[in-house]
């Protein structure tokens, strides 16, 4: 569910190289572009000589190119195809003031052609132009190669990481993310600061609970709307022993989530459950949440505003739905295995045995018949990125931890939402974030997107991490 994303194309060029090299790069980087299905903005071959930039005057050209479409711009490619300007590439940045990504690309030289005529010396030209854009104070990005031909495959992998590292970077910097409901009181886990992250480009928007409530308790099974949510309910999942009455609460109060989100045009929300949903309304939301978040739309439970964003960024690196999970049980003797488990709010794509059910834990204060709209299901293998963003507001600063490991298909005998993880020294991670304060909830995604997350959050978002 990745939209196509436009990048600005920067083409270096240095007038004593042959023009020819330009020309073919141009060819040969569009071709390219077209595969990964990227939308390039770049100069017209008339605009500058061959459309690359080399003067000052260029630079004007393409950054006022790249500011007619500043929108859709979501990172920069420059590409060397010899030893290029330095002070055109920094200078068209600078100009833009798109604030975006930027990745580094240089040609290598063929060892028979190094005569005049022919040769690149792109592996100088790349390292001048990137000392340019540290002394502009422009972050970028390189390629894993130091010089790569765009045909290389090192350089589709460096092309697939940047478009996801852009992703992450844009839609960091532009969501909106609805809080429903107050923080519960036994939860001071999920504290958060609301101004550092607005600092960031990260908006939250508040609702009383009782608002929604009384959205959804002003519905009736007989509207109309109500009946097409509680088609899609069933739809979605098997609602396995959920009595009749449940299931249109828990419809009636999708459509009452759906409308607010819709009104304030969010990404993601995170919604206070535990436990007045139970004793004010007499469901859980935890359906809700879960279509929302297979729909991309991620959805925390508790009021984790924090824990959204996280799936949400991690949403963005893979392009696949992530689910909020705690890190909640030793398995066995395994020091390097452990449980994740939720209620039940977990994306579709993690459970293929979905249904309905309760929450026999949170049951036991609010009474089970209270507790219908959780969902029950066992993750298997697959891959895995797990993570966490926190605001340390005594420092006012953003900080995150985050890396790679395995679901596996390890006997599990228990209910709601759950998976066996397998990560390399778990025992020194879990260290790390009870010394640095991090909070119980992490968030799983089925990929391996941990440099993807690296990249965005620590060179260009800024903030602390930690990649485990």
């Amino acid at each position: 569910m990745k939209e196509k994303l436009s990048l600005g194309i920067i083409i270096g060029n240095r007038d004593f190289f042959p023009d020819k090299l330009v020309a073919e790069c141009r060819s040969e980087i569009l071709n390219v572009l077209n595969q990964h299905e990227i939308n390039p903005i770049l100069l017209d071959i008339n605009d500058t000589k061959l459309g690359g930039v080399e003067t000052f005057q260029d630079a004007q050209k393409c950054a006022d190119l790249f500011k007619k479409y500043r929108d859709q711009i979501a990172g920069i490619l420059v590409i060397l195809p010899n030893f290029g300007d330095e002070r055109g590439v920094a200078e068209t940045l600078k100009l833009a003031k798109l604030d975006v990504p930027v990745l580094v690309q240089a040609y290598p030289d063929d060892l028979d052609k190094l005569d005049v005529a022919r040769r690149r010396d792109s592996w100088c030209g790349k390292i001048s132009v990137c000392n340019n854009l540290h002394q502009f104070g422009i972050k970028y990005s390189l390629t894993t190669k130091h010089v790569v031909h765009p045909s290389d495959p090192s350089f589709a992998a460096d092309l697939s990481k940047f478009i996801s590292v852009c992703r992450v970077v844009k839609g960091i910097k532009n969501v909106r993310i609805g809080a429903v409901g107050a923080r519960p009181g036994g939860f001071n886990t999920v504290r958060y600061s609301e101004k550092i992250l607005q600092r960031h480009g990260i908006s939250v928007v508040t609702v009383d609970l009782s608002e929604i409530l009384g959205n959804a308790n002003k519905l009736t099974p007989n509207d109309q709307v109500v009946k097409d949510r509680l088609d899609k309910i069933k739809a979605y999942t098997s609602t396995g022993l959920t009595p009749d009455e449940a299931l249109w609460q828990i419809a009636k109060l999708d459509v009452a989530l759906t409308n607010f989100m819709d009104e304030n045009l969010l990404d993601a929300t995170a919604i206070q459950c535990w436990t007045s949903l139970q004793k004010n309304y007499g469901c859980n939301v935890c359906t809700s949440m879960s279509i929302m978040s297979e729909n991309m739309l991620p959805s925390a439970c508790e009021v984790d505003v924090t824990g959204t964003l996280t799936m949400y960024a991690m949403q963005l690196a893979s392009g696949s739905p992530s689910a909020l999970v705690d890190w909640n049980n030793n398995y066995a003797n395994d020091d390097e295995k452990c449980v994740l488990f939720h209620c039940g709010n977990w994306a579709k794509s993690f459970l293929p045995d979905i249904e309905i059910s309760n929450a026999p834990i949170l049951g036991t204060s609010v009474g089970v018949e209270n507790t219908y709209g959780a969902l029950s299901g066992r993750t298997p293998a697959m891959p895995l990125t797990y993570g966490r963003i926190s605001t340390d507001d005594n420092r006012g600063v953003i900080k995150a931890y985050f890396g790679e490991g395995e679901l596996t298909n390890d006997e599990l005998n228990t209910f709601g939402n759950r998976a066996v993880a397998k990560i390399n020294d778990l025992q020194g991670l879990m260290q790390y974030v009870c010394r640095n304060g991090f909070e119980h909830h992490v968030v799983m995604n089925a990929s391996k997107t941990a440099d993807v997350l690296k990249e965005a959050f620590g060179n260009y978002l800024g903030w602390e991490i930690n990649q485990h």
